[in-house]
């Protein structure tokens, strides 16, 4: 009820969004591991020994919410608002697949928060990169959910650009750390950082940008809604949708 939007659309988009979303983590995947995979075709679909990059599902999902959104002519801005705090969800539960896989872990260190990891007989400690991300998603939501419901948004599209900005901005922090990045073909270049850090830069620029613009709060598409539903009881309660003209 706070953007607008009736549960059947969301409904419709969930239906789209979850098994795109997989295709498109798993391709992402494929296509920075390409050597590998031309080698071994057979393993493309085996999503079961793990391989699924969040900024795929993310873009293949933004793709398909438009589609969607066109069609039910809803701004993809307010669908994006909307779900962007189911992802922030599931990424802080997400990452605690990692901790259970042993994967997607940093460099070794003897910090305070260290994880121990035994292998052969030997432990070694690294970076909890999982449990880093988890929380600075979690505090995330939390401010997000917070300045929503004190209606803070001022137009269409400011909690994904938000969102954008705050996990962007983990994400080029913490890809130096981990000991299994994805590469650029070609480079040296982590693909997550480089990515992250383009999505928070533009992200923010865009913020900066659009704070210096006057936004109208009957622009906004929950309140376009509330209008034209405040409007068709109006119209309701008049007969035959006539104003009533006696004295």
């Amino acid at each position: 009820r706070r953007f607008g939007i009736d549960q059947d659309s969301v409904y419709d988009v969930m239906i789209w969004l979850i098994p795109t979303a997989i295709i498109g983590a798993r391709l992402y995947y494929v296509l920075f591991r390409l050597d590998y995979y031309v080698q071994h075709p057979n393993e493309i679909f085996a999503i079961h020994n793990g391989g699924l990059a969040i900024y795929g599902g993310v873009i293949a999902g933004i793709l398909v919410i438009w589609l969607v959104c066109r069609r039910k002519k809803i701004p993809l801005g307010a669908m994006l608002d909307l779900l962007c705090y189911g992802l922030l969800i599931g990424q802080i539960l997400g990452r605690w697949g990692n901790f259970m896989n042993r994967e997607a872990f940093g460099a070794q260190t003897d910090i305070f928060c260290r994880m121990g990891l035994t292998t052969g007989g030997t432990t070694y400690y690294v970076h909890p990169l999982f449990l880093y991300e988890s929380l600075w998603n979690l505090v995330g939501f939390i401010f997000l959910a917070i300045w929503t419901r004190k209606g803070k948004r001022q137009y269409d599209g400011q909690a994904t650009l938000l969102y954008f900005v705050w996990y962007g901005l983990i994400r080029f922090l913490l890809e130096p750390l981990r000991t299994s990045p994805l590469l650029i073909p070609g480079t040296s270049l982590r693909a997550s950082q480089v990515i992250g850090g383009g999505m928070c830069l533009v992200a923010l620029v865009i913020l900066v940008v659009q704070s210096r613009r006057a936004h109208r709060p009957e622009d906004l598409y929950v309140n376009r809604v509330r209008a034209q539903s405040a409007a068709a009881e109006e119209k309701e309660k008049t007969p035959n949708g006539s104003e009533d003209k006696t004295v």
